[in-house]
């Protein structure tokens, strides 16, 4: 059900990154879809986010987003769903999470495990400044917080358009050695791209699961299956 890593996170820290394993949904979105968006049974949907809140022992249900690939995140508690691609939270037991299918997953908290964040980087929020959003809105110095990134499309399968390098190098001219040429596409670095923009902003603690989602089918894949679930990301303070 879960991502295993051996990241260092604060004793007062929960974060947990499912894949697809384990779960009520049926084929294609089998097994642990957490998205209600992908036209999944709304009720197997509700079930596997119980399991998902049994099993951590959340005393508190997630905060699920209306994700669109923007730049906003807000600040937890919210009433709803809130329309945004990522939230932030300085209060116990609000769970900030993020749902992905091949988008980068990052989770940030900082060192004495006080504030916490969930962002959801595809290549538009990436470009657009969903890392900078995120990272406003902590109190902490960036040099004292961690992140954490999450199973995401890798660059041998990431292919994309000259307009998407554009959009990177005309904010950041080294963003370029991101890109592979790929006949007439590129390859792009998505975890290399992210991890660029959490260093420019003094982020240093920087991990990555380095873990391929199309690749790897223990993950729900867009690019691979297109009809397909939703994995989740998730941070909270206990």
């Amino acid at each position: 059900m879960f991502f295993k890593h051996d990241w260092p996170v604060p004793n007062n820290v929960g974060m947990a990154m499912t894949n697809r394993h384990g779960g009520f949904s049926k084929s294609p979105f089998d097994g642990l879809n957490l998205a209600l968006h992908v036209e999944d049974d709304e009720q197997q949907v509700l079930a596997n986010r119980e399991l998902l809140s049994n099993s951590l022992g959340l005393k508190i249900k997630p905060t699920w987003l209306e994700q669109v690939h923007g730049t906003e995140v807000v600040t937890l508690p919210q009433q709803g769903v809130p329309v945004a691609d990522g939230s932030y939270s300085n209060q116990a037991g609000q769970v900030c999470v993020v749902m992905t299918a091949d988008c980068l997953p990052i989770l940030l908290c900082n060192d004495s495990g006080s504030e916490v964040s969930a962002l959801h980087a595809g290549w538009r929020g990436l470009c657009n400044g969903v890392i900078e959003n995120g990272v406003a809105k902590f109190q902490s110095k960036p040099r004292s917080l961690r992140a954490y990134l999450g199973p995401a499309i890798g660059e041998q399968a990431f292919e994309v358009g000259a307009e998407v390098k554009q959009a990177f190098v005309d904010k950041d001219l080294n963003a370029e050695q991101y890109f592979k040429p790929h006949g007439q596409k590129f390859l792009a670095d998505l975890q290399g791209l992210a991890t660029r923009r959490l260093q420019s902003l003094g982020i240093k603690q920087i991990y990555r699961s380095n873990q391929c989602t199309f690749t790897n089918s223990d993950y729900f894949s867009y690019r691979r299956e297109q009809r397909t679930g939703r994995q989740a990301s998730l941070i909270w303070i206990k």
